[in-house]
């Protein structure tokens, strides 16, 4: 079994934030090693949007970009591998992959995003990321003043209501059940021209991922353009909850204002660890995260 020593920083996730982490510690020449098990939360997605000098780009092209950027900087290695376990040692910590080598660094960094839970829903799949979707702000000028329908109920439903209700006058609330709504609300959605079907959906009718139809459980048809969607998550990888990090009530990982975990030495950044799901907070959290332990390590050993 391989070891490896003498890293400063493992960062575990090559997406969008590992990889902006990797930037500024490469700039000040950490040696840092990004592990990836190649699993891109918005592989599916065929556009980015919202994100400055990159808005409509292809996220895999982003991706793709960064990664040869991040490569120039020499102190910056790269293993298309899957971290499968993690201990803490005396000073640092090690991680090992599904390749069976072992890796050890001072520090860690989860960049592992989450994970999504499809309903089970005929098409849903097929059409996440697509035109059925998580975020106005990401997806929502571009499916603007369409027939579009929203995939929740109770506090979650109002809110993205809210927010959709300012790109679409025709929209919908599926509950897939007795609506959960407070008779004030009940009287904003009346106000604004807001629909509410309670019946159950069993299948989105779609063409590659574009929807045209959702179908519910009496049999009926309705015709929709886009659907935004409030699903549960899980964590990519339980090496966080292994090594003791706590979480919050919603499921994401625990940091303060400088990403640190709740373990020492352990930081966390994009989406595994915030709410606000896009490439751009992804880039700015993974950033900080990327200056935050370079400081760490500085004040360490100087």
């Amino acid at each position: 079994m391989e070891k490896t020593r003498n890293i400063d920083v493992i960062i575990i996730g090559g997406s969008y934030a590992g990889l902006s982490a990797a930037m500024a510690l490469g700039r000040s020449l950490r040696k840092v090693l990004i592990l990836d098990g190649g699993s891109r939360c918005n592989r599916q997605t065929p556009h980015a949007y919202n994100f400055l000098t990159q808005d409509g780009e292809e996220p895999r092209t982003i991706a793709q970009k960064a990664k040869a950027e991040v490569l120039k900087y020499s102190t910056v290695s790269w293993k298309d591998d899957l971290a499968i376990s993690a201990s803490k040692l005396e000073d640092g910590f090690s991680i090992t992959t599904a390749t069976g080598e072992v890796f050890s660094a001072d520090k860690l960094l989860f960049a592992t995003g989450i994970k999504d839970i499809m309903p089970e829903i005929s098409g849903f799949e097929a059409c996440w990321g697509i035109s059925v979707v998580h975020c106005p702000y990401c997806h929502g000028y571009e499916i603007r003043q369409q027939p579009t329908a929203i995939l929740a109920n109770g506090a979650r439903a109002v809110h993205l209501a809210k927010l959709v209700s300012n790109l679409t006058k025709d929209l919908t609330l599926l509950t897939m059940g007795r609506a959960d709504f407070t008779k004030e609300e009940m009287a904003k959605f009346n106000e604004h021209g807001i629909r509410i079907i309670e019946r159950k959906v069993t299948a989105l009718v779609h063409k590659a991922g574009q929807l045209e139809k959702v179908q519910f459980d009496d049999g009926s048809l309705q015709e929709f353009r886009a659907v935004y969607a409030a699903v549960p998550f899980l964590q990519h990888t339980p090496l966080p909850e292994i090594l003791g990090c706590s979480f919050t009530d919603t499921g994401l990982l625990e940091i303060d204002a400088f990403q640190q975990t709740t373990v020492p030495g352990v930081y966390a950044c994009g989406d595994n660890s915030s709410m606000l799901r896009s490439i751009a907070n992804a880039v700015y959290s993974g950033n900080l995260a990327g200056a935050m332990l370079n400081k760490v390590l500085i004040d360490e050993r100087f």
